[in-house]
């Protein structure tokens, strides 16, 4: 059975209920889990980088704060279900590449992951992280919806 289950979240309410069913899951197997984040940096394109440093600071400043709060109750939801987990934010402008990467590097044997983070014009002009995944990863992944 899995011993070690990654578990990308982006903060969405689907997202949020997948980790803790994948929470509950590594509970009744006796896994050990890892949640990642993959933070996407600020993209933005202008005839005129003035002051753009700034924004960027701000930006950055903000995605972390946010990252942090998510896997700060990630790890006090998993110390409620007695599994052992540790927490990973990385950077990627591929989130998907970075979850399959992140299952490689942690030992990770299974991924769980929401079908769905993003939503309406959003996915379609960026796809589906779940579906990269799905389709590049040899780690198995388990969807929740």
């Amino acid at each position: 059975m899995y011993k070690h289950i990654l578990i990308p979240t982006d903060g969405s309410p689907l997202s949020t209920k997948a980790l803790e069913e994948t929470l509950d899951f590594a509970h009744a197997i006796g896994a050990e889990a890892t949640v990642l984040i993959v933070m996407e940096p600020l993209q933005v394109f202008t005839l005129n980088p003035t002051g753009m440093e700034i924004a960027y600071a701000e930006y950055d400043r903000q995605n972390n704060e946010a990252a942090d709060r998510i896997l700060a109750a990630a790890t006090e939801t998993a110390k409620q279900r007695m599994v052992a987990c540790e927490t990973v934010k990385l950077e990627s402008i591929d989130p998907a590449s970075t979850i399959i990467e992140a299952a490689d590097r942690y030992n990770c044997d299974l991924i769980a992951m929401a079908s769905h983070g993003r939503s309406g014009f959003k996915a379609f002009m960026l796809g589906s992280v779940t579906m990269k995944v799905l389709a590049n990863s040899k780690t198995p992944v388990l969807v929740y919806r």
